[in-house]
């Protein structure tokens, strides 16, 4: 069974109707119909959050999130072992860290990343990217 991990841009481009918004439609309902499984870093998740209500309001975001759980996508704790991976990452590149922490759950399951965050080209030889635009 495909695995994949949820990039907030990939969540944005979703919930804001933007470009790769079908493309993310397609994997969301793969995982409701429990042909894949999906993941998401709570780095991500929080990353979603603080995005949509610094430009549109602590109550778009509520929502937003409440939207989310709707999806069965688990979330991923930040432990130890994951920061570790994130933070080496973040060492090598020169990318944002909460990206790192999306490519290094990819890493720990074996997944894909779903993005269409162009940061994440550099890490093509570190992880498998699904690209939504």
């Amino acid at each position: 069974m495909k695995s994949y991990v949820i990039d907030s841009y990939a969540m944005m481009a979703y919930f804001e109707n933007e470009p790769g918004a079908d493309i993310v439609a397609g994997i969301l309902e793969e995982i409701v119909n429990m042909k894949s499984k999906g993941f998401m870093s709570i780095i991500n998740w929080g990353e979603i959050y603080y995005n949509i209500f610094r430009v549109q309001g602590e109550e778009l975001a509520e929502t937003v999130l409440s939207h989310l759980t709707r999806y069965p996508i688990e979330l991923v704790d930040a432990d130890q072992s994951l920061t570790y991976e994130a933070a080496k990452l973040k060492g090598k590149y020169k990318i944002a860290y909460a990206d790192c922490f999306a490519a290094a759950l990819a890493g720990r399951l074996n997944a894909k990343v779903v993005t269409g965050d162009p940061e994440f080209r550099k890490l093509a030889k570190e992880i498998d990217i699904e690209w939504v635009v």
